[in-house]
């Protein structure tokens, strides 16, 4: 994984910019003990225990460098942070299995993304989409706006008992159509099919669904916030060399006693994309608690009404205020357009974001093997002619991004041909990289993992 060269800005409890030298400190501490921490789960996975969580390994480290009280209070809150990546908190981070958090490189660090690889994702991914979607129109008989309620293997017109291997699989609607099928490849996202289970006519392998209830699933949430101008971007005329860190892409408040919940956020300038992508807007990363409340007070608002842009200003006013250049009762520097996301209440995106890997109680759950589900997931159900892809089966590198979602899906369009006789040899086993195959974890590209939801049913 890759640090990003330049630190965020980071705000203090006090709302107080924190100086170069703090704020580097700071960031090096806190990415070198990431860094320690992918080392351990990679080499020692075997011997950690399951419920250890990351946090309790940074505690653990913090000590160790035997760094000043405030020092550690400092990193161990911008460690929080940490849960923007997963959808869930620190605290609930699996030591365990925290190598299947490490994606490629760029998949994590918005930040630290050059202005070159931004432009180069911001412009042409809309391109790849259309694409996808030429091919997909003119030669597949897409149906949207419709729900699946039941996956049925065996059971034919001419035969409802038979499970034979001449056996299809029957696919009902919520409009209670059906249609038969040689192969069905499920995409929806981890979180249905955890509350969906019943779905599966027989039902799933006991090893698949013990897969599906172990791997965790995230809940990111982002805030869009659009001003009439970006009064935050920074002039020559701030840079000196012992000025506070002003980083024109990334700043973060660690938890601060000026606001009611304490509730520490981070946001991405989109301001300080290239043209022609730039516009005046924060984009604000949140989970758990802080996720949770900002559904709640918004996900019964017209989007358009005052009321709910109201009630985001009222809520992040705290922080933005606190951006350079700010001005108070100066109304241009107050939002005018205002969307939250509500992926954990939106039944189509799983009721959350993307999964994650959560520590477990021995005790409770008795011994769970994480990386052996997601290989379970990966493999599916073939014998009952069910395959799944998404960003949950993904290879190891890229679980929880875009990438993973779409090599998944190659993956499995090769193997549905492999075993109709069709492709070359070699298929079973590895993964599809970049429209070629490697080795299962040598794969390389980029992995967007903040992007959003899984995909539909």
């Amino acid at each position: 994984m890759a640090v990003p060269e330049l630190p965020p800005s980071i705000y203090d409890q006090a709302g107080r910019l924190l100086s170069r030298d703090e704020g580097q400190q700071c960031f090096e501490l806190f990415w070198g003990i990431i860094e320690e921490a992918f080392q351990h789960s990679n080499k020692e996975s075997a011997s950690i225990p399951q419920d250890l969580s990351l946090l309790g390994f940074f505690k653990i480290k913090l000590q160790e460098k035997n760094l000043p009280e405030p020092i550690q209070k400092r990193v161990l809150d911008l460690s929080e942070s940490w849960g923007d990546y997963i959808g869930g908190t620190i605290d609930r981070q699996s030591l365990k299995y925290f190598f299947l958090e490490e994606t490629v490189d760029e998949g994590r660090n918005f930040h630290a993304e050059p202005r070159s690889s931004i432009l180069r994702l911001t412009i042409e991914f809309q391109a790849v989409l259309d694409q996808i979607t030429k091919d997909t129109y003119a030669q597949a008989n897409v149906q949207l706006s419709t729900k699946v309620t039941s996956v049925r293997f065996g059971a034919s017109t001419a035969d409802q008992d038979s499970l034979d291997g001449s056996s299809r699989v029957t696919v009902t609607t919520a409009q209670n159509t059906t249609t038969e099928y040689d192969e069905v490849v499920m995409t929806a996202p981890l979180g249905w099919l955890k509350r969906n289970l019943s779905t599966f006519h027989p039902p799933l392998p006991p090893r698949l669904q013990t897969a599906i209830t172990n791997i965790s699933y995230g809940r990111l949430e982002k805030v869009y916030l659009t001003f009439p101008t970006a009064f935050w971007l920074p002039s020559q005329s701030d840079e000196t060399a012992d000025a506070p860190i002003i980083n024109p892409f990334f700043t973060q408040w660690l938890a601060p006693t000026y606001t009611r919940h304490h509730w520490p956020v981070e946001c991405v300038f989109l301001s300080s994309l290239p043209h022609p992508c730039a516009h005046p807007t924060l984009l604000f990363y949140m989970h758990g608690p802080l996720a949770e409340h900002i559904t709640s007070i918004t996900s019964s608002l017209d989007p358009s009404s005052q009321i709910y842009l109201a009630t985001l200003t009222d809520f992040f006013k705290p922080y933005y205020s606190l951006l350079p250049n700010y001005t108070p009762d100066n109304n241009k520097m107050d939002p005018i357009r205002a969307l939250a996301t509500n992926w954990q209440n939106d039944e189509l995106a799983g009721w959350g974001s993307y999964s994650n890997f959560q520590i477990s109680s021995p005790e409770e759950v008795g011994q769970v093997e994480l990386d052996k589900d997601i290989e379970a997931l990966r493999y599916g159900a073939p014998e009952q002619r069910v395959w799944f892809a998404g960003e949950h089966t993904s290879p190891f590198v890229a679980l929880g991004t875009v990438t993973g979602a779409w090599w998944s899906g190659e993956k499995v369009g090769r193997r549905i041909l492999s075993a109709y006789g069709i492709g070359g040899e070699g298929l079973e086993g590895k993964e599809v990289v970049d429209g070629g195959m490697v080795e299962d974890g040598s794969a390389v590209g980029v992995g967007a993992k903040r992007g959003g939801t899984g995909l539909g049913v």
